[in-house]
């Protein structure tokens, strides 16, 4: 087991780590904790392989907690602050997960850190498989106006963005959140999930027709643009029978 150490000021990021690491079979969450200098001194006590650490704390930044730790145990950076990865990688940290942290990606990261930990380890999936309906049931948060709110990804039928901020379409609802579009293309699973279009990304699962370089779902029609339409039709024929 590689034993895993969460540490964030927000507790809700806590609770999607925890539940995160929840899945993995070769992951042991030992503590989730909103302090950086007790998660500190746990690291230099010993006895942590992982640690799941946030940059932007008060008390302690996550580039200020790498730098003391002195690579005591393998750290993957958790932010929704991209100008913070190449100071990390030159510290050493394993990977770098944007939020909103979709699970497939948060695997992946997981399934690295397991090679350099446990290198003569059989991959997770090899004994227990976590299959791709297992992403579906998943979820994201997104930074709404006044809340923060959890938005599965079964439910979403496509994503639109709009200069400073992104719709994301639901059979229910439109929820609008300041998000660019390469971070939330980069947080969902990409089995389910292409982008088709500068402003557009569609789930592959709720699509209904498509009409030359038009795709149908539900009563909303979006273009394909041309920078993806080789990609996005390379998936449809492959899913042609």
């Amino acid at each position: 087991m590689i034993r895993c150490l969460v540490v964030d000021d927000e507790p809700l990021a806590l609770n999607i780590l925890e539940d995160y690491i929840s899945k993995i079979p070769f992951l042991q969450l030992v503590k989730a904790t909103t302090n950086p200098i007790e998660a500190l001194t746990m690291v230099q006590d010993g006895g942590i392989d992982l640690v799941f650490l946030d940059v932007q704390m008060p008390e302690l930044t996550g580039i200020q907690f790498l730098k003391i730790a002195n690579g005591k145990a393998k750290v993957i950076l958790t932010t929704a602050y991209p100008q913070y990865a190449l100071e990390g990688y030159e510290l050493d940290v394993v990977d770098y997960l944007l939020k909103p942290i979709a699970f497939d990606r948060f695997y992946k990261s997981a399934q690295k850190v397991q090679g350099i930990i446990q290198p003569a380890a059989k991959p997770a999936a090899a004994t227990e498989p976590i299959h791709q309906d297992d992403f579906m049931s998943d979820f994201i948060f997104v930074k709404t106006e006044h809340k923060i709110q959890k938005v599965y990804l079964h439910d979403i039928l496509f994503i639109e963005g709009l200069k400073d901020y992104i719709s994301i379409f639901t059979p229910s609802e439109r929820i609008i959140t300041l998000q660019n579009m390469k971070k939330m293309e980069d947080a969902l699973p990409e089995k389910h999930f292409i982008r088709v279009h500068k402003s557009y990304i569609v789930s592959i699962n709720k699509i209904d027709s498509i009409e030359r370089s038009r795709i149908f779902i539900s009563d909303k029609v979006i273009p394909v643009g041309d920078t993806y339409r080789e990609d996005f039709f390379k998936i449809v024929d492959g899913k042609n029978i």
